[in-house]
């Protein structure tokens, strides 16, 4: 079964950077302090929480899985791991200090998220961060911890426009600035949400503007 935050762990390692396949030891601390999301914490955040995707491989990633594992003040601690062919997006991951690449398995079992009704914010990693923020609106920016990199608000849906798990709904789009990372072979990387199902898409566009989506399905909703 296919699920929803090894997606996300795609999405936020675009930012570190590329190198080597990482060796399977120990991750590198990290310390993160959310600041950005309050709320009541969602269902989506709670331990055995899961999601799904496609049941077929896309752009060379398969065997998604990933569950919450824990659940401290309100940071959620995700297990996973994928199948990984796709070289550019293998090297991507290399360097996220939560992520474990050995061949074509990447893993993770210390990657954290907070998630509540407000929205999601990242707390591993270089990516840290707000990914949504229900309430925003077309322009707003979120900071990326440690960089002069944002994401921004481009699109908020007033009608059911998204067409998601058979039906159309209301979605934000929300794109990462890639500025100065082309060489990476990404140029653009954006994530779908509503504010009752979550994050409801993940989309990478590469240097020669091919364009990837990833549906997410979580089991759960606000």
């Amino acid at each position: 079964m296919k699920r929803i935050f090894f997606l996300i762990l795609l999405s936020t390692a675009i930012i570190a950077g590329c190198s080597k396949n990482k060796k399977d030891d120990s991750p590198a601390p990290f310390a993160y302090t959310p600041t950005g999301i309050t709320g009541a914490q969602s269902p989506m955040g709670n331990v055995g929480e899961t999601a799904n995707s496609s049941s077929s491989a896309i752009a060379g990633v398969s065997n998604f899985e990933a569950a919450v594992t824990g659940l401290n003040n309100g940071i959620s601690t995700y297990t996973g791991s994928a199948i990984i062919t796709n070289q550019a997006i293998k090297d991507l991951l290399a360097d996220f200090p939560e992520i474990i690449v050995n061949g074509d398995t990447a893993k993770t079992t210390t990657m954290k998220f907070k998630n509540t009704a407000e929205g999601i914010e990242s707390c591993s990693g270089p990516g840290a961060g707000i990914l949504v923020k229900y309430s925003s609106n077309i322009g707003d920016t979120y900071p990326i911890n440690g960089t002069t990199k944002v994401r921004t608000v481009v699109r908020k849906d007033v009608n059911d426009d998204y067409y998601w798990g058979g039906m159309y709904i209301k979605a934000m789009k929300v794109e990462e600035d890639r500025t100065g990372m082309k060489s990476l072979g990404v140029s653009k990387i954006a994530y779908y949400a509503n504010h009752k199902w979550g994050l409801v898409g993940f989309e990478i566009t590469f240097d020669d503007q091919t364009v990837v989506s990833f549906p997410v399905f979580s089991s759960t909703s606000n």
